[in-house]
């Protein structure tokens, strides 16, 4: 009788899983602004904060002026990338022919070397905008209409982060009255909540300022234009992560084959990128951001697999503070908790050599004689 239980309730757990994504993924457009506006609001609350309690600002004006502040800082940072994008292809032409005359000395160097002509590569040779355009017209458009709706994500995420932040006691009360645990409880597992997101943030804004530098110093070494540039735009690229850098080298590798005679410097930009991810994700975010958010690797690439494919791009930048919540709340449900266990940090112990650890005891004990 206890296992026909026992299953009902995994039948049940199972269905209720599967509804929440059913319905994460039908209310995408709707849920995404909201994560943005939850995540951001946390980002900016110890500003609203100050105002309020140093400054002894009225609520609503230190959102505002939080909220403005914020966006003002986010619209200066997209336009100095926009100034950089601009010089980039004013150079365009030039960077285009460089690449084009590097490319026809390779195809003819293939050429001689396997035997296989030049129009068998490259095909009749001479690419047709027009022709593009019109096949991929339908692309093009959901392209437009997924852009108007990131333009409305930027409408709508503002001005979720101002309720939030006004209404936040209110918000909080009702979670005290709406949960059966006691207010003790209910404002632990809220604190625990707030510290992972915050921790989160300001771990992530911390590895992008070192991986940062680093891309900008290796790209220095290599004599690639505009190297801090493309250093800190791959770093801020981190906000996809594990393929973020990655594709932030490519622009830089592009420039590095139309700047520079030989192609090593093209390759050695991905190199040193990938080398930086490599100590990016192996030391500099464990380190940072690992002790705090506690997730382990394998739950990291899993979740953003996942809400890759549930939400997109989005979906891969709010994978990792989502999970963290979940977490949160798995470790403080005496019936999740062995999920919350399963998505930490494993200890040593469980790395360990079990022939190594007798062979230590065995020494400490000869020891002790």
């Amino acid at each position: 009788m206890e296992s026909i239980h026992t299953k009902t309730h995994i039948v049940k757990d199972l269905l209720a899983f599967t509804l929440i994504v059913f319905i994460s993924y039908i209310l995408k457009d709707f849920l995404i602004p909201i994560f943005f506006a939850i995540l951001l609001s946390v980002l900016i609350y110890p500003i609203v904060r100050f105002f309020e309690t140093r400054l002894y600002f009225n609520r609503i004006f230190s959102i505002i002026i939080a909220i403005l502040v914020f966006s003002a800082i986010i619209f200066f940072i997209f336009t100095l990338i926009g100034i950089q994008f601009q010089n980039i292809l004013d150079k365009s032409d030039m960077y285009y022919d460089k690449i084009m005359e590097k490319i026809h000395v390779l195809i003819i160097q293939t050429e001689n070397y396997t035997g296989i002509k030049s129009e068998d590569i490259v095909g009749s040779g001479q690419i047709e905008v027009k022709k593009i355009v019109k096949e991929n017209s339908n692309s093009i458009l959901e392209l437009l209409t997924r852009s108007g709706s990131i333009l409305s994500d930027f409408i709508l995420t503002p001005l979720y982060m101002f309720f939030f932040l006004l209404y936040r006691t209110f918000l909080i009360s009702f979670l005290h009255k709406a949960t059966t645990n006691s207010r003790k409880n209910t404002r632990v597992v809220l604190s625990q909540l707030y510290d992972v997101q915050q921790n989160y943030l300001v771990g992530l804004g911390s590895v992008m300022v070192i991986v940062g530098l680093l891309n900008s110093v290796g790209l220095l070494v290599l004599g690639i234009d505009y190297p801090f540039f493309f250093g800190f735009l791959c770093a801020l690229l981190l906000l996809v992560p594990y393929i973020g850098i990655i594709i932030g080298s490519l622009l830089p590798a592009a420039v590095a084959l139309a700047t520079k005679d030989s192609y090593w410097y093209a390759a050695g930009v991905i190199a040193i990128f990938g080398f930086i991810q490599f100590i990016e994700g192996n030391f500099i975010t464990p380190k940072i951001t690992g002790s705090k958010v506690s997730l382990n690797s394998f739950t990291s690439i899993l979740a953003i697999i996942l809400f890759s494919m549930l939400w997109g791009i989005p979906g891969m930048i709010l994978a990792l503070p989502i999970t963290a919540s979940l977490k949160v709340l798995f470790d403080n449900s005496e019936k999740f908790k062995p999920v919350g266990f399963v998505l930490g940090e494993a200890e040593d112990k469980y790395f360990s050599n079990r022939a190594k650890n007798r062979l230590k005891i065995w020494k400490r004990i000869r020891s002790q004689k």
